[in-house]
């Protein structure tokens, strides 16, 4: 009978932690929210677990700061590296009419550099979002203009054309969304054939506006496609070319996350490419 009578206690006892341990949204605070017990190993078992939790929470504290160390190095390196891109920026820029090609050569040189150091900066910068965007209207055209503008002379080089037609407003970031475009342009770029001809247009939708960036490219491989926006994967067309990171769209979609964009891409293997965002207009803003 005493047995029986223990069994039902101790059985409904670790029901009630169970209970406990599922509502919880921070599972490792379980050892603050045991049931009470006039038991003496459960109390025991409840300091221990305390005790080991709190262990746990100093351990990620820890971490979590050294994390934050890291970034917050990491995004003052990226500025004080920005001041001499700058100036050989404008040293080539002065130079050119010397020596034309010796100072575009290097002028693309840096640019590749300032393209990588901006890749550093979001990704460190992309978990905190929050802490750098600002949303206003903006006119989807500026941007695009801005981004060629950026980057006039390799495209120049590349021979690349370029037709844009962007008349829609949209409300979003416009720094986030030039290095989103950036990123989707250099692609574009990276992985042409002969000569590059980009299409950058908007279409008004029920519930937004798109952006769509389309090129004639070499175009990507069905089994590819799907994959294009995850961490590292740089496919077939990344194969062939060896400084692929295969963190370009990653970080956009990433980026796009953050700020409510959609984005996907339709592709056919010798074909091209056609990325698309969505920027979604709420009923409110609509009406407006």
């Amino acid at each position: 009978m005493w047995l029986l009578v223990t069994y039902i206690q101790r059985h409904h006892y670790f029901r009630r932690v169970e209970q406990t341990l599922d509502q919880l949204d921070q599972r490792y605070l379980l050892g603050e929210m045991l049931p009470d017990s006039y038991r003496l190993e459960d109390k025991l078992y409840r300091e221990m677990i305390r005790k080991s939790n709190k262990s746990v929470i100093e351990r990620i504290h820890q971490i979590e700061d050294e994390k934050k160390d890291y970034r917050e190095y990491i995004e003052s390196w990226v500025h004080e590296i920005k001041t001499p891109i700058t100036s050989i920026a404008l040293i080539c820029e002065n130079r050119r009419k010397d020596n034309e090609e010796e100072f575009c050569a290097i002028e693309l040189e840096n640019q590749k550099i300032e393209n990588y150091v901006d890749m550093t900066l979001y990704y460190a910068r992309s978990d905190k979002v929050y802490k750098d965007y600002m949303i206003s209207e903006t006119n989807l055209q500026e941007v695009v203009y801005k981004v060629l503008a950026k980057n006039r002379g390799y495209l120049i080089r590349n021979q690349v054309q370029a037709e844009v037609d962007c008349p829609d407003l949209v409300y979003t970031d416009k720094k986030w969304i030039a290095f989103i475009l950036n990123q989707m342009i250099l692609n574009s770029v990276k992985y042409r054939e002969n000569a590059l001809m980009l299409k950058i247009y908007t279409t008004k939708q029920t519930q937004g506006v798109w952006l769509m960036l389309e090129d004639n490219g070499t175009g990507i491989g069905e089994n590819d496609l799907t994959r294009i926006f995850e961490k590292g994967f740089t496919g077939s067309n990344g194969r062939s070319h060896q400084r692929a990171t295969g963190m370009g769209l990653y970080l956009c979609r990433k980026l796009c996350q953050k700020l409510g964009i959609e984005i996907w891409a339709e592709s056919a293997v010798g074909e091209g490419t056609r990325m698309t965002l969505d920027f979604p207009i709420s009923s409110y803003l609509s009406k407006l």
